[in-house]
């Protein structure tokens, strides 16, 4: 099972991770003869209490995506009121500092304001690490994501 085990930072469980555009808009553009977006290095905060994957809208935009739609998502800002906002298909490689690249193709994920003023630009939700094995070991400081 390919995995990387990276130092837990100040600001938490960051991966480096790219985002890009999915495999059905890749497939739109080129069929058009339209440039593809470069991919866009991100850095992305694993969080086991995001229930989705939340992308900064400035990467979104950077790469010219469309919303897909929207949906509604509870925070602790937000309290029991639900607060709507839109979704967008994106492709998601986490490379691993040795071995193969975690990699989905195309992922929904929302978009999440005030992400980049905290150090980050993503949130790694369960969406994702249903998928993975995540350990968190505080005591020496260290992460493992296996997948």
């Amino acid at each position: 099972m390919p995995h990387f085990t990276l130092q837990i930072g100040p600001n938490g469980p960051i991966v480096n991770a790219f985002v890009a555009v999915s495999q059905g808009r890749t497939a739109a553009l080129t069929a058009a003869g339209q440039a593809i977006p470069k991919p866009a290095p991100i850095l992305a905060l694993v969080d086991t209490g995001a229930s989705c994957t939340c992308v900064d809208p400035s990467v979104l935009h950077g790469l010219k995506l469309t919303p897909t739609g929207s949906i509604s998502v509870n925070t602790p800002s937000t309290g029991l009121t639900p607060h709507e906002t839109y979704q967008y298909d994106i492709a998601l490689v986490i490379p691993a500092p040795s071995g193969s690249p975690l990699i989905f193709q195309t992922i929904p994920v929302v978009a999440a304001d005030l992400l980049e003023a905290q150090g980050f630009h993503a949130l790694i939700g369960r969406d994702i690490l249903s998928r993975c094995f995540f350990t968190y070991n505080g005591e020496v400081g260290i992460f493992t994501l296996a997948y």
